[in-house]
């Protein structure tokens, strides 16, 4: 079995980024030799209050719906979405001041990116 080189990033929800607190939300893997690029994420409510009351739930799945859209190359994920897998995972993996950011890039070695995704939500996500 193969071994293919992968990164991640994983998406953080910072309600607050004066308070420098922040929940992760989401994943994102992008594996150039099997031309992957796709995010899982799960949004915990109550975890998310705990940092914010006034948090705007439905910003923060819109956010990661268009994450899931650029991954996928789908129209609603704007300009982004036309460019090629590596550029649509530079965009994603770019860090932003808005409340959905990535943290930092990580590698590793896997026989099935989706599968490692899924493992890699339930590891830093769940």
């Amino acid at each position: 079995m193969s071994r293919l080189a992968y990164q991640y990033v994983v998406l953080r929800c910072v309600p607050r980024p004066e308070r420098e607190e922040f929940v992760n939300v989401g994943v994102v893997v992008y594996c150039q030799s099997s031309d992957f690029l796709d995010s899982v994420w799960r949004c915990d409510p109550a975890r998310l209050r705990a940092l914010d009351p006034g948090l705007d739930l439905g910003a923060v799945r819109c956010a990661l719906g268009f994450v899931e859209a650029v991954c996928r190359g789908e129209e609603r994920g704007g300009a982004a979405s036309a460019q090629s897998l590596g550029q649509r995972f530079g965009f994603l993996k770019a860090p932003r001041s808005t409340v959905l950011q990535p943290g930092p890039v990580h590698g590793g070695l896997t026989a099935d990116p989706a599968r490692q995704l899924e493992r890699l939500l339930e590891r830093l996500v769940s």
